[in-house]
């Protein structure tokens, strides 16, 4: 057997020494990395991600090292990895925006599971953020499942974020009622439901005189989960207390004359 031989042996078991003992150290760095996060602050969606990116990392520099050992040349494995990247971004390049889109919504986070958020298109509550996709649902029960580079480059409205929520309503009354009436009605009624706010005060006010009505804006504040509740307590009651002052809630009318010949 000539030395050559001998030493391409020698080479190709330091070779699979490295793959072994690389399988044995990335397998200790990923369990380091896994109980890293778990204590960091990081987003759970974020853990997956970046274990899987340190074992690709490592185990290409494993390979490179294993490779170099029997001969095979490291340049040309590193020209076909890039090229093959190269095809793969080309190829992915809408999956790739999206991806980006999820890291920077999980990094940024503009909202999280559970909150209820709306772009230009959609509304719903959120139920899953992956790092494609984001999954809402909305009140009627439907899955919408949104790209997360659609809404990283969205106007998002974030209903849940804060603990507080203003109800705003509108109620119309005709020219021929009391507007102080009116507005001591819609005190009684904000008064008679615990779950408005008394700080910030209740905001009653005419908003605007139409052709034949009279607007008035009714503004409280609620606990952000209270919010329906109280929107659909004052729609209701409200009717119910003006038909009881006698306050008239005016439709559109219009008046026909007939001229005879």
């Amino acid at each position: 057997m000539s030395d050559k031989t001998i030493e391409s042996i020698i080479n190709a078991g330091i070779a699979f020494g490295i793959v072994l003992v690389g399988y044995i150290v990335i397998s200790i760095v990923s369990r380091i990395i896994r109980k890293a996060l778990q204590k960091s602050k990081l987003d759970e969606v974020l853990h997956t991600f970046i274990i899987n990116c340190s074992r690709i990392i490592l185990w290409i520099m494993m390979i490179i090292t294993a490779l170099s050992y029997i001969g095979i040349p490291v340049s040309a494995f590193l020209a076909a990895l890039g090229a093959a990247g190269v095809a793969i971004a080309l190829a992915l390049k809408d999956s790739l925006g999206n991806f980006a889109g999820g890291i920077l919504i999980i990094l940024t986070k503009p909202f999280k599971k559970g909150d209820y958020i709306e772009d230009y298109q959609t509304a719903g509550l959120v139920e899953k953020i992956d790092l494609l996709y984001t999954t809402l649902l909305t009140f009627d029960n439907k899955v919408i499942t949104v790209p997360n580079g659609k809404l990283a480059n969205s106007t998002i409205v974030n209903f849940s974020r804060l603990e507080s929520r203003r109800v705003d309503c509108t109620f119309s009354v005709s020219y021929q009622d009391d507007i102080g009436k009116v507005k001591s009605v819609l005190q009684a009624v904000v008064e008679s439901n615990p779950l408005i706010s008394k700080e910030p005060a209740p905001i009653i006010g005419v908003s605007g005189q139409r052709e034949w009505r009279i607007d008035i804006d009714l503004k409280v504040w609620c606990a952000t989960p209270d919010y329906w509740e109280v929107k659909y307590y004052l729609e209701e009651q409200v009717k119910l207390a003006f038909d009881e002052a006698d306050i008239t809630i005016p439709f559109p009318q219009m008046e026909v004359r007939l001229k005879k010949k």
